[in-house]
């Protein structure tokens, strides 16, 4: 059993991975800004600003792994990289374990190819290119930490979201540093099937210091 704090924990990621880590008998403490429309049982939640450095201490009271499920919009346009930064200040040399939920176009859009975002830059719309970048920089942050630090970065496949109503399959098909597809073409997870991926990597860790992908 293991002490998992997820910082964004009732967003799309952040909530199916606490229901995951209960369901499975992990102590778990989500903190988001606002209160769980459908809190799970047995988690524990810290309301209010990851900012705040109350709260952040809270959230990370005993934590075996921090998993990062913030998605860099709104108030928190431009700031989820300073999170990160006090994350790897406050864990490096520690035996807690940083996992970052960040997007596809980090990942190589084919074996020993580009990257996915510099074959799509162009046609990405101006207001979505600062979250992704963020996406960007929180990787290139973690591959410079400390070699103290035990990290883990995983990225969605291109079609991943909440408005996508992505029925979830129970299983799923994990990959590294090259966006997956699947027979047809699709490239897509629930974030239901997502979190059996991470809590998997978090009972069995394979993934140290480097990045993983799933679709299903």
């Amino acid at each position: 059993m293991a002490f998992i704090a997820v910082l964004g924990g009732t967003g799309y990621t952040g909530a199916a991975v606490a229901a995951e880590a209960r369901r499975r008998g992990h102590d778990v403490t989500a903190a988001s800004r606002s209160a769980p429309s459908s809190p799970v049982d047995g988690v524990t939640y810290v309301e209010g600003s990851v900012l705040d450095p109350d709260v952040l201490d809270r959230a990370l009271a005993d934590a075996d792994v921090v998993l990062v499920g913030l998605s860099p919009r709104g108030d928190m346009a431009g700031k989820v990289e300073g999170v990160v930064q006090e994350l790897v200040a406050r864990l490096a040399g520690t035996s807690t374990r940083l996992g970052y939920v960040g997007g596809a176009s980090s990942l190589l859009a084919e074996e020993g190819g580009p990257r996915l975002w510099d074959v799509t830059e162009d046609q990405v719309p101006d207001e979505v290119k600062p979250e992704i970048r963020t996406g960007l920089d929180v990787l290139a942050l973690l591959e410079a930490s400390p070699e103290s630090l035990d990290w883990f970065y995983v990225s969605p496949p291109v079609d991943y979201g909440s408005w996508l109503g992505t029925p979830s399959k129970g299983e799923y098909v994990l990959g590294g540093d090259v966006l997956l597809r699947d027979a047809d073409g699709a490239s897509t997870i629930s974030a239901d099937d997502l979190a059996l991926a991470i809590l998997d990597e978090i009972e069995s860790p394979a993934h140290h210091r480097a990045r993983f992908t799933a679709i299903s």
